[in-house]
């Protein structure tokens, strides 16, 4: 079930990563140029509305359908989502990640139907009809049938979360955020659910605290710092590392095994986030486009004039409040045990309750003749933070032992070339790499950091 849950999320929010650019050039428009912006221009305003309506959602359904049907999906996608676009007044995120992965299904469909009766000579004819003759159908369809749905469920979830706004119930959000964060649901909270809410309410108030829900940083930092003070072992040397690359860097997956160790902290990790926005909403604190990565620096840079102490305040609440209770959480259950201590046990537990033996060397997990390896693959949810800081990493540990011809890339769980031949991963996406590449040799590692099994690889390379 979790590994379903993780990949349906992974599935949406591969639609808006990739467009991250767009959304932050949307953002600093709108931060600069609006009436309340820093530099007010009406004419450079005018873009705000169209960036928002057309060009976002046509790039998410562009995304979706290419992720379906390579680029015939894309185009068909875009085609379909228009008829969603064009029946409502507000921006259709919803509908484009909906119309868009269908649109690419459908002409995936139709080709494989077709494959082998077009005549030579024909094939451009009916490639290029086939988009536009569906497509347009399609279109229709999304206008007449599918929009009004998508109003429906847009309006139900906005009266839903005005509601909450009003009474003041937003902190408790953070029940759900949180331990879904640690599961390595974050991007698909942060691009799946929350920015598109956030993206209608910052088109008409031109900000949304929907943009710092998931992306605040203070409950992570708060958790590492009180790690810095109480931890033990190699938790307490590698956590003022992680400080850095969590708050400046934006990568919040680094603090994900130090729950993960302790999993009482995650107590820690709601009573920041809630605490976080509550102070937010006390000082009426918002982001003007979704900050990505999660990096201080980021949010520092989609906040609108003018909200500066709201949102510093509001982090260094967040921060404060899981610092303060995760200090005795650590003392009192993670006293006697080191991070290596933690994640042993937890393994030999896990394989004992299957009735396998676990494999605790690399030459015991080798798959392959190492003198053959040439290319490693360092996996993680999006592909972007946490895979390609670990990439860097075993880089230079390889480039330590000679070893500068092996090729070490990054890349989403989902999405592992087939070519790798070693996979380099955490442990809780195990299930989704061996099925992304089930003929790669797989390395879980907890600490992404200070990973043993980092030196482990370069050694055993170096050696052979």
């Amino acid at each position: 079930m979790k590994e379903k849950v993780q990949s349906f999320g992974r599935f949406l929010s591969s639609m808006v990563m990739p467009n991250i650019g767009a959304f932050i050039a949307w953002g600093l428009i709108t931060a600069l140029f609006i009436e309340k912006g820093w530099w007010p221009n009406e004419q450079l305003a005018s873009m705000v509305g169209p960036m928002s309506t057309y060009l976002l959602p046509l790039l998410i359904a562009y995304t979706g359908g290419k992720m379906i049907a390579d680029v015939r999906g894309g185009v068909i996608g875009s085609i379909a989502t228009f008829g969603v676009i064009a029946a409502t007044d507000v921006p259709m995120f919803l509908g484009a990640m909906v119309m868009g992965p269908l649109a690419g299904w459908v002409i995936k469909k139709f080709d494989k139907l077709v494959s082998g009766h077009v005549k030579a000579g024909f094939e451009m004819l009916v490639n290029n009809f086939s988009i536009g003759i569906i497509g347009g159908l399609l279109a229709i369809l999304a206008y007449y049938g599918f929009a009004p749905v998508v109003t429906g469920l847009t309006n139900a979830m906005a009266a839903g979360v005005a509601f909450f706004v009003t009474h003041g119930l937003l902190p408790i959000a953070s029940l759900f955020i949180e331990p879904a964060k640690v599961l390595f649901l974050n991007n698909a909270i942060n691009h799946g659910i929350l920015s598109p809410m956030g993206i209608d309410q910052a088109k008409e108030l031109g900000q949304s605290v929907f943009f710092l829900m998931e992306a605040n940083p203070g409950p992570g930092l708060g958790i590492l710092l009180a790690y810095c003070i109480a931890g033990k072992g190699s938790a307490k040397t590698t956590a003022p590392g992680a400080v850095i690359i969590h708050f400046f860097g934006g990568i919040h997956e680094i603090y994900f095994p130090y729950i993960l160790m302790n999993p009482v902290l995650l107590a820690s990790a709601v009573l920041g986030g809630a605490a976080g926005i509550f102070t937010f909403n006390l000082f009426g604190a918002g982001l003007v486009s979704p900050a990505s990565p999660g990096s201080i620096l980021a949010i520092l840079a989609m906040t609108p004039k003018g909200q500066y102490l709201g949102i510093l305040a509001g982090v260094l609440v967040s921060a404060a409040v899981a610092l303060v209770t995760a200090i005795p959480l650590i003392r009192i259950f993670g006293k006697k045990k080191s991070l290596e201590e933690a994640v042993a046990e937890k393994d030999s537990m896990k394989a004992q309750s299957k009735g396998i033996k676990e494999t605790k060397t690399p030459e015991e997990a080798s798959a392959a003749p190492s003198e053959k390896i040439r290319k490693i693959v360092f996996a993680c949810d999006a592909g972007m933070g946490s895979s390609a800081m670990g990439a860097t990493v075993l880089k230079k540990k390889l480039k330590e032992v000679g070893r500068e011809d092996i090729v070490v890339e990054h890349a989403s769980v989902s999405s592992i070339p087939a070519d790798a031949q070693i996979v380099v991963t955490h442990e809780s996406l195990k299930e989704r790499a061996q099925h992304s590449c089930p003929t790669a040799r797989l390395i879980l590692i907890t600490n992404f950091m200070a990973a043993p099994q980092y030196n482990e690889l370069a050694s055993e390379l170096k050696d052979k």
